[in-house]
């Protein structure tokens, strides 16, 4: 059970919802760029939703299915062909062996996802099968893919027949942003003036931005006495601020620590919609606290558990029949409650 590379795209890797417990030592996180989008592609053939997921970068692949599977793709709009023949993201699709996929160029968002049912049968490494490009490990051999590999598929085979799978509506990324932004304890690193460029002028996203981070053009923002600080500990969505006085927002690939004064954090919920930023996207800053950060993330928690439901997710891949009782449960507590109403 494979999936063939044919054509591995622009820059293609094997990722999952990221190495977390060993930046001490050195290792970046690595993990999708768009946790949204792996995880509605994982719900959608009803995979655990941390599961690794095949990301590619502006240009799709070409891969062959050596087994019958059900595969979906979301994020980027890739224009995927099925044996020739469109089909559409966000909903699962069954393939026969043998089947090809071709994705193209990006036309909505940059990033595009493929999960398969059961997800893709390469070993974890420190607990994770993403792949980390610098450190040479996860995923497939722990480099990009190339034409001729041949990935190994898990095959949940008592469930292909799963009726209930659905199709959810595509995203459809924006070019103009707003970012929200937790200030950082290097804040008093900047002047006035410099921290009102940041929350007032409009950003872009230049073409010097990968899965390290985003850098961004525009107003320069001014310091007190230069950005050069002792190194120490990066997170996701850090803001970094070069000596040209421009915006570097770092991203799964980010190194562990780093030496430039940080005006703050992008809130966890935003990164998925900056992550879909072609280069030239404008990006505007807003500053927010911990609490309303914190509340924007339980909001878009809520929305990821509604779309599991609406798809027919059922966890731990117990399948159709674990769906029916559920609904089932689901239909019987609705009635006790109708009854007790009046």
């Amino acid at each position: 059970m494979e999936l063939t590379v044919r054509k591995p795209g622009l820059l293609s890797t094997l990722q999952d919802e990221g190495r977390f417990g060993f930046q001490s030592s050195g290792f970046s996180v690595s993990g999708c760029m768009d946790s949204c989008a792996m995880q509605d592609a994982n719900a959608l053939v009803n995979n655990l939703p941390g599961e690794a997921v095949l990301e590619m970068q502006y240009l799709g692949g070409t891969f062959r299915f050596d087994c019958d599977t059900y595969f979906v793709l979301t994020g980027a709009d890739m224009k995927p062909l099925l044996n020739g023949r469109e089909i559409g993201n966000y909903r699962a699709v069954r393939v026969k062996a043998g089947d090809v996929l071709e994705c193209g160029r990006a036309v909505n968002g940059r990033f595009g996802y493929l999960a398969v049912a059961g997800g893709f049968a390469v070993p974890q490494v420190l607990g994770s099968k993403s792949t980390n490009l610098k450190c040479g490990i996860g995923g497939l051999e722990g480099r990009a893919l190339q034409a001729g590999d041949r990935i190994p598929m898990q095959q949940e085979t008592d469930w292909l027949l799963n009726e209930y799978l659905k199709e959810a509506e595509p995203v459809v990324y924006q070019s103009e942003i707003t970012l929200h932004v937790i200030p950082g304890l290097q804040e008093e690193a900047f002047d006035t003036d410099g921290l009102k460029n940041f929350y007032s002028e409009v950003y872009q996203v230049t073409d010097q931005s990968d899965r390290m981070g985003y850098r961004l053009s525009g107003t320069a923002v001014t310091s007190v006495g230069g950005v050069d600080i002792i190194s120490d500990g990066i997170v996701a969505g850090s803001v970094q601020v070069t000596p040209n006085g421009m915006p570097m927002i770092l991203l799964a690939d980010r190194q562990t620590t780093g030496g430039y004064a940080k005006i703050g954090a992008v809130a966890a919920v935003d990164i998925p919609k900056l992550v879909q930023c072609m280069p030239g996207a404008k990006v505007r800053f807003v500053r927010t606290t911990l609490e309303e950060a914190l509340c924007l993330y339980r909001k878009e928690e809520r929305v990821r558990v509604a779309f599991r439901r609406k798809v027919g997710y059922c966890p731990g891949n117990r399948g159709a029949w674990e769906r029916i009782r559920h609904q089932f449960r689901e239909k019987c507590e609705e009635r006790k409650r109708r009854e007790k109403a009046g």
